[in-house]
């Protein structure tokens, strides 16, 4: 039988290219919110693919879940709605709240009314789950790293420490056996939708998949949005005439991973011929990149001088020094590989950025004249 796909936040960044290849399975119904913080005000919905359905609605509204749901039949739901921003967190503490963890409260409870085929939930959860993740002492030993001290940063300090010696320590790419320390409102709420999804799956019909995801990047991200996607947020500073701040001295560390590549994740993750893993996968590009060193190749690919980046010395509550994803048991449980390296993937950023610049502007020269 064929599958049929429920995404929630289907007309999103990492949505639009996953419904795309969902539609070559199975028929697709899309249920996402348009918030104007992404999309801008008064959006309409994208343009997908002949035969895919959108239901314009919020999870946070159990009517319209049960609505969408009835409609869409799904076998396979696919989650991936939610608020993103590490520091907006911090200062919207409810709206993230409500969205993330009642969001995927109210899902559950809709899929046990009015959704008796689904088999499987894919959530795509976030590596801020891990907090400031493993790290490894002088020792050999790895251990969960403590949140970093906001004096001590102020000060310029903004190594992780080990917290018997004092001494810098080294961080280790993350993975489940790991443990949980979230350091954000944001990674919190993350950690709890998972919670929340493998605590009710005990004894249902369904079983949960949660990927952990790094820092996903590539054309289509919104340049609109100020609070999430440092890469697309270099790119629009960059091409609006700005210089960029790269926070803290310029080494914080992070796994981006191209958004092909996690399209490809989900999709192997919602095959229901694949047997369900039983702990979260990390999914990344296997690659570490220093936060300066990726904004030196967005200059380089947008034609720019390097005296456009300032490391700036700001640092943000929530935020980590180190990012890595292990992905050994992706490869092995998905049969996943990355394939878009991060110089390729920031070409692509920088040209679509470009291009998505220029249309903008002419736009807006046209509505004047």
């Amino acid at each position: 039988m064929q599958p049929r796909y429920l995404v929630t936040g289907g007309a999103g960044f990492i949505g639009t290219r996953l419904v795309g290849r969902l539609q070559a399975a199975g028929a697709v119904h899309v249920f996402d919110s348009l918030h104007p913080q992404v999309h801008g005000p008064n959006a309409p919905a994208p343009s997908f693919p002949p035969g895919v359905r959108f239901t314009q609605g919020d999870v946070r509204d159990p009517v319209a879940l049960g609505e969408v749901l009835r409609q869409a039949r799904p076998t396979v739901v696919v989650h991936l709605a939610a608020e993103t921003g590490t520091g907006q967190s911090f200062d919207e503490i409810t709206r993230y709240c409500e969205t993330n963890v009642t969001g995927t409260a109210r899902l559950i409870e809709a899929i046990r009314l009015h959704a008796p085929d689904v088999k499987r939930v894919v959530l795509a959860s976030s590596r801020a789950v891990y907090g400031e993740g493993p790290y490894r002492s002088a020792d050999g030993t790895v251990r969960m790293a403590a949140p970093r001290s906001p004096a001590r940063m102020a000060a310029g300090d903004f190594e992780v420490r080990c917290p018997e010696t004092g001494e810098p320590i080294v961080g280790v790419p993350a993975n489940a056996s790991y443990g949980v320390a979230p350091v954000s409102v944001y990674g919190a709420t993350k950690l709890m939708q998972e919670y929340l999804l493998v605590l009710n799956s005990v004894g249902a019909r369904w079983a949960p998949v949660v990927l952990r995801l790094q820092n996903v990047f590539g054309p289509g991200q919104s340049l609109l949005n100020p609070y999430t996607g440092v890469l697309s947020i270099f790119c629009s500073q960059l091409l609006a005439g700005q210089r960029i701040a790269v926070f803290e001295d310029g080494r914080i560390t992070r796994d981006f991973v191209f958004v092909d590549d996690v399209v490809d994740a989900l999709s192997r993750a919602s095959d229901l011929a694949l047997s369900p893993p039983p702990d979260p996968l990390d999914i990344g590009s296997g690659q570490q990149c220093t936060i300066l060193d990726a904004a030196r190749d967005l200059v380089r690919h947008l034609g720019l001088d390097e005296s456009r980046i300032a490391i700036s010395g700001q640092f943000r509550q929530g935020d980590i020094r180190f990012a890595a994803a292990d992905i050994a048991r992706a490869r092995r449980e998905l049969g996943w590989v990355p394939r878009v390296p991060l110089t390729e993937g920031l070409r692509r950023l920088a040209a679509w950025s470009s291009e998505s610049h220029r249309r903008l502007q002419a736009a807006a020269g046209t509505r004047t004249e």
